[in-house]
């Protein structure tokens, strides 16, 4: 045993446990070269592909997104500018059709008034073509009722027209004159 633990003493002060022989070294420097490469060659530009695919998705993405809502932000304005537009013409019409229905109205009136003034002056004519016509209705009947009772009082016939029509115009006329007397 001790001949044993000699050899493995003598061994271990040449060898370092810690520090690996060198075709170890090799060996693994040789297989991390292999995979470098592999993933130099591959597996790194198919990464950053991937990488560079989803940074111009989302950079295009946002640039949608930016131009859409700018869009947005222009047919708003547009919109608000149509809604401005549209409410100023609704006001033009509101106070363009109060001026006309004051005109219509003020016209109306006038009509109306106009209309009002002819039929009473039509009326008044009327009136004072039916009084005529009465006032001389009235005198003939007046006049040939007093030619009557004249005749019946004097008891001669008065029956001449020329007397007759010269003794009503002077009843009449002293008629016209107890009328006006009692309207005084």
């Amino acid at each position: 045993m001790i001949n044993t633990s000699l050899i493995l003493a003598e061994e271990s002060e040449s060898h370092n446990p810690l520090l690996p022989e060198w075709y170890d070294i090799t060996w693994s420097l040789v297989a991390f070269a292999v995979v470098l490469f592999v993933f130099w060659k591959f597996v790194i530009p198919r990464y950053r592909k991937v990488l560079d695919e989803r940074h111009d998705t989302i950079e295009g993405g946002i640039a949608r997104a930016e131009a859409a809502q700018a869009e947005a932000a222009q047919q708003l304005a547009a919109y608000r500018e149509q809604l401005a537009g549209a409410r100023e013409e609704a006001a033009a019409i509101r106070d363009e059709a109060r001026t006309q229905g004051a005109q219509i109205v003020s016209d109306m009136k006038a009509q109306a008034t106009t209309e009002s003034e002819r039929i009473i002056a039509n009326g008044a004519a009327q009136l004072d073509a039916q009084r005529q016509q009465v006032v001389s209705e009235l005198r003939g009947d007046l006049g040939k009722l007093s030619v009557d009772l004249a005749e019946k009082l004097v008891g001669a016939s008065l029956s001449d027209d020329v007397k007759q029509a010269g003794t009503v115009d002077r009843f009449l006329a002293e008629l016209d004159g107890v009328s006006n007397e009692t309207a005084k």
